[in-house]
């Protein structure tokens, strides 16, 4: 009788035990409290403090807080393209809401690691023909995002070249070989200079190693002026190259006004701030219910005109006064 009493009370133990449990197992099985945004970096953490705030700043617009509403995982390959596959796939297996990729060469890597979890892209570029959406205004897919590739842009570059050093002949490309966004830049770019009786000389990197040897190259020709490509590592590297340009006067035209905070001379592009707070109107949309394939690629409708006349001085250049007048930002 004692024994079955035992027995009993074992019993009632054993299943209090697992009665106490069962709620451990629960929680641990339970949603994510907040939704999760991880970020497939290509730079360095300090050099996208620019992009991760604007985009912070359009999520509180619209009364996300970090922290609070949402969580944020960061990943950086820190300039190395090699780095991305390895990191994109550690993002996919922690299952995020949403996957930020900055820029086109990490939406590539990313959409090899998911085809499910939606991708927004700030700085997407030449999306259709990677094969990234179906078209611009239905993606179709798990990738969306903001262009910051205007057609003619290039082109235009190489015009303001030839107004912030007159009639040069000799101008330089600064090409970065592994970042999808290079390729067709390059093509127009060396068109333009056909059309206008332009000899245009292209160095090529990898990777940040490679900056002082390919600046060094294109100092090395007497060019009149370069034209450094809007990829990911080379506006990653920005401070580097600025003071590259300086230390072997070599004039230097930029896509992103963050080249020229850095201590370059004169950008013609996109407001890439203005990309990053747009991406999270993305992020949103996503967050409730609509899905990537049904949020139209969008365009910026402004390019601006920035010029930083201390790096001009330390070229010994002298900006024409009408390319001043059409600036929107003079950096003294």
């Amino acid at each position: 009788m004692r024994s079955n009493r035992l027995k009993r009370r074992e019993f009632i133990t054993l299943l209090g035990s697992a009665a106490a449990a069962w709620p451990l197992v629960t929680r641990a099985q339970s949603p994510r409290p907040r939704p999760l945004i991880a970020w497939l970096a290509g730079g360095a953490r300090g050099n996208a403090q620019f992009a991760t705030d604007a985009f912070l700043q359009g999520m509180r617009d619209l009364g996300y807080v970090e922290g609070r509403d949402f969580d944020s995982l960061y990943r950086f390959a820190d300039g190395y393209a090699e780095r991305l596959p390895a990191l994109a796939e550690e993002l996919v297996r922690l299952k995020p809401n949403v996957i930020l990729a900055p820029a086109t060469a990490q939406a590539v890597v990313a959409r090899n690691a998911t085809t499910t979890i939606p991708i927004v892209t700030p700085a997407l570029a030449d999306a259709v023909h990677l094969g990234l959406v179906a078209s611009d205004a239905r993606p179709g897919g798990n990738v969306t995002g903001i262009t910051p590739y205007v057609a003619r842009l290039p082109a235009k570059q190489m015009e303001l070249a030839r107004e912030v050093v007159l009639g040069a002949r000799r101008v330089g490309v600064l090409n970065d070989v592994n970042d999808p966004k290079a390729a067709p830049q390059w093509q127009e770019l060396d068109a333009a200079g056909r059309g206008l009786g332009v000899s245009v000389v292209a160095a090529g990197v990898r990777t940040p190693d490679d900056l002082v040897s390919a600046i060094q190259s294109l100092a090395n020709q007497r060019l009149d002026i370069a034209i450094v490509l809007q990829t990911t590592m080379l506006l990653d590297q920005r401070q580097k190259i600025a003071a590259l340009a300086e230390a072997m006067r070599l004039p230097m035209i930029y896509g992103y006004r963050e080249h020229v905070v850095a201590g370059g001379l004169i950008s013609y592009g996109v407001d890439l701030r203005d990309c990053f707070r747009r991406a999270a109107v993305y992020v949103h949309k996503i967050l409730h219910g609509t899905a990537p394939g049904d949020l139209p690629v969008e365009f910026p409708a402004k390019l601006e005109l920035v010029i930083n006349l201390k790096a001009a001085r330390a070229l010994g250049l002298e900006i024409p006064t009408l390319l001043l007048t059409r600036a929107d930002e003079v950096i003294e």
